[in-house]
């Protein structure tokens, strides 16, 4: 949150209990009252006095805090607070929307959220809160810290998220004012994380919303130009849907079914997503319309859906039967795609009223009052999957691991599949018959040795496709387990964790020997040797950081690759760093520098002002060239590190204020440095040739070029280079900014 606020002001000082109530017989605020009518509607029993607290605790708190808009931050919590009511969730759901910045932004603890507002409440705010102190070398570890502790209180309480994405959206919302590199973080880590999160709880009118969002600030021209392409076509798309629509309806009233209908385009991040998986442009895209139709009940979805098949030629295997067989987000509608006047494509989903209402916020609906204040009954095992996702991947100690697993299975589509009595099974698209066996249980997975699918053997690496009836075979008594083969077969991250998880039980003793020597051959590389890094007031931090009790247990995982040696050598470094008597000043640490030659100032290109033949390096983290504004930070026994005067990593380290030193680049310095550079594009063929003879051109020399493709389809490439000084990395970014189809050019911080 804090990338939303001014600097002015982020902490307030304590308000008296009650001292921040208005005085008897003044009027409430009138974003209060609109708030308690939208609640009013559904919910007339409401504690309003709580939420009125709230309300005036949350005001007081932030009352000095502005946005990066200018506007009072205290609009932001009174914001998301309304959009959840809008969504007709509960009031601890609504008073902890008010309160959801409190903790994170203020100085008022969790204790007194709790004794003022109630535990569940105080749950809550605490669950969306990110973590003050992290003990993690990065801002990529903190922000993976920051999305486990969510995702994990989310396995607790469903609500939490729900308050996420509200918090998430209204912050979207108003982007605008924060700089392009934010936008560009904010976007993608919500195309990632949020989006996905938003389509697996079936809150798709949030998901939708979202993704033209993240569209709009990470592809900027190329949201515009299908915006404005969009535009030309509306009146004709419009007169389009008013046919189609007319002609459904005047059949529909014939039979007397009651039906509510409306048509709209796909949204444009959907739109641009099939152009580029497709490699077509818009005009070759052709679904582009979705018309739906909402009726009273089940058996009048499936009249309507026999409607629409007299009135228009269906499409041969298009249509699909959510309501016979829902989404594991609970969503349920039949869809079907039809071939309209003038041959043009469009889909026709249809729904009862209570599905339209699931199919727009999802679970959210399931908080919807309800008098006695009783919740739906079958709620928990609509969360099932999502606790069984997350509880699968506790154990997981490395929380980069944790959240890229956890991205992963929110992104995999899904396959339905049945046990022989009839019971369905979804697992991710690509899964095999081991995946099935490990959902069913582990026991069943560790003693798998065949499958019959569909009554035929099949072998254990084969994909499961929709429908398939799958048959377990297993050994009796228990065989030798599972393969380490099957990591690499298994699609599920439940089946591979449960395969690790008995290879680290049943081969501790091999994983521990593994994993010793692979800590000690990281060790030596570091020019130490083991006796002088695997101390206790070393090893003792990094055990409680990864939650293990001895260094067997360290080794364990290690030997097994859950974590990496490398990983946990940097931060027993980091530990003996901590560990040294702190330096007084500048001149005494130079004095314990060791004896050896350090570099000058036309080694380095930088000099220290006041001080002689210092050691100095350039810092690997953001890589400053000449022209680049510096700043010095003395280390401890390694002289003084040189950064970016923006690198991120400055404000993060130890006692910053007192070991800042003045810097500045020599008149003659090196011949070349290295600069790290990433270009984001829309993928497209001979991308890769079009940036090399760029760079080729400005006769600069590529050192490194690492190129990937995300999951929404965009090409990435991680670029090194070598230049003399600021001004050639700020002609070469111009002109790779020039090339067709590039959306971003920007310079690394690690």
């Amino acid at each position: 949150m804090a990338d939303i606020l001014t600097k002015e002001n982020s902490e307030q000082g304590a308000v008296p209990e009650n001292d921040f109530m208005p005085k008897e017989g003044e009027p409430l605020d009138d974003a209060l009252v609109l708030l308690e009518n939208n609640i009013k509607k559904y919910n007339k029993s409401a504690d309003f006095e709580l939420l009125e607290k709230a309300y005036y605790f949350s005001k007081a708190k932030h009352a000095k805090q502005k946005r990066k808009s200018g506007e009072p931050f205290f609009v932001h919590p009174v914001a998301v607070a309304g959009m959840l009511a809008d969504m007709e969730m509960d009031m601890a759901s609504i008073t902890a929307g008010l309160l959801h910045d409190i903790i994170e932004d203020t100085n008022t603890t969790y204790e007194t959220i709790e004794e003022m507002f109630g535990h569940e409440i105080a749950y809550l705010v605490d669950g969306v809160t990110k973590l003050k102190k992290i003990p993690t070398e990065t801002k990529e570890d903190a922000q993976a810290e920051n999305l486990r502790k969510m995702i994990l209180s989310m396995a607790e309480d469903i609500r939490v998220i729900v308050i996420k994405l509200i918090d998430r959206l209204h912050n979207m919302r108003t982007l605008q004012y924060l700089n392009t590199d934010s936008q560009m973080s904010k976007a993608r880590e919500t195309l990632e994380i949020y989006t996905p999160l938003a389509h697996r709880l079936g809150m798709t009118k949030i998901k939708w919303e979202l993704e033209d969002l993240c569209f709009k600030y990470l592809d900027p021209q190329g949201y515009d130009t299908l915006a404005k392409q969009i535009d030309t076509k509306r009146e004709q798309q419009e007169a389009y849907i008013a046919n189609v629509l007319a002609t459904i309806k005047a059949k529909t009233d014939e039979m007397n079914i009651k039906t509510y209908m409306d048509g709209r385009p796909k949204h444009l991040y959907s739109i641009r997503k099939k152009m580029i998986s497709q490699g077509k442009t818009l005009d070759q895209i052709y679904d582009l319309i979705a018309v739906r139709v909402i009726v009273d009940t089940v058996k009048e979805c499936y009249t309507v859906l026999g409607i629409v098949h007299e009135l228009f030629t269906p499409m041969p295997g298009r249509v699909k039967d959510y309501i016979a067989m829902p989404k594991p987000n609970m969503y349920q509608s039949l869809h079907t795609t039809l071939i309209g006047p003038d041959g043009q494509p469009f889909e026709v989903q249809i729904r009862t009223w209570e599905m339209h209402k699931i199919a727009e916020i999802g679970i959210a609906a399931h908080w919807k009052y309800k008098e006695g204040g009783k919740q739906d009954n079958s709620l928990d095992k609509k969360l099932e999957w999502i606790r069984h996702t997350i509880e699968s991947q506790k154990e997981v100690k490395d929380s980069g691991e944790f959240v890229e697993t956890f991205k992963m299975d929110l992104f995999t589509d899904e396959v339905f599949v049945f046990t022989p009595k009839g019971e369905v099974k979804n697992l991710p698209a690509g899964s095999t018959p081991i995946d099935f066996a490990y959902s069913i249980h582990s026991a069943i997975g560790n003693r798998t040795i065949g499958a019959r699918v569909n009554g035929e053997i099949k072998p254990l690496n084969y994909k499961l496709k929709n429908g398939d009836i799958v048959e377990i075979i297993t050994s009796s008594p228990p065989g030798r387990g599972p393969s380490r083969d099957w990591l690499n077969i298994v699609k599920s991250s439940e089946a591979k964790n449960k395969i690790r998880a008995w290879f680290k039980k049943e081969r501790r003793e091999e994983n521990i020997e593994h994993g010793k020597e692979m800590i000690d051959r990281e060790i030596k590389k570091t020019g130490l040797s083991s006796a002088d890094l695997l101390k206790a007031e070393y090893l003792e931090p990094v055990l409680k950081r990864f939650n293990m009790h001895t260094v067997d247990d360290l080794y364990n995982v290690i030997g097994f690759g859950e974590l990496s040696a490398l990983k946990i050598v940097t931060r027993l470094l980091d530990e003996r760093k901590k560990n040294e008597e702190p330096d007084a000043d500048i001149e005494e640490i130079l004095k314990k520098e060791p004896d050896r030659e350090r570099p000058s100032s036309s080694e380095t290109g930088i000099i220290v002002e006041g001080i002689r033949n210092c050691l100095v390096r350039l810092s690997h983290c953001c890589n400053p060239v000449p022209g680049d504004m510096i700043v010095g930070y003395v280390t401890k026994g390694r002289g003084v590190s040189v950064h970016r005067a923006d690198c991120p990593n400055v404000a993060a380290m130890d006692d910053v204020e007192n070991r800042m030193i003045d810097v500045r680049w020599a008149e003659k310095s090196k011949t070349s440095y290295l600069a790290e550079i990433v270009v984001k594009a829309s993928d497209r063929p001979a991308l890769l040739l079009d940036v090399a003879n760029v760079i080729a051109d400005e006769n600069i020399n590529m050192k490194a070029m690492n190129a990937r493709k995300t999951k929404d389809a965009y090409a990435v490439l991680d670029l090194t280079i070598e230049i003399a000084e600021r001004n050639e990395l700020d002609r070469l970014i111009k002109r790779l900014k020039r090339i067709e189809s590039v959306i971003d050019v920007s310079r690394t911080i690690r």
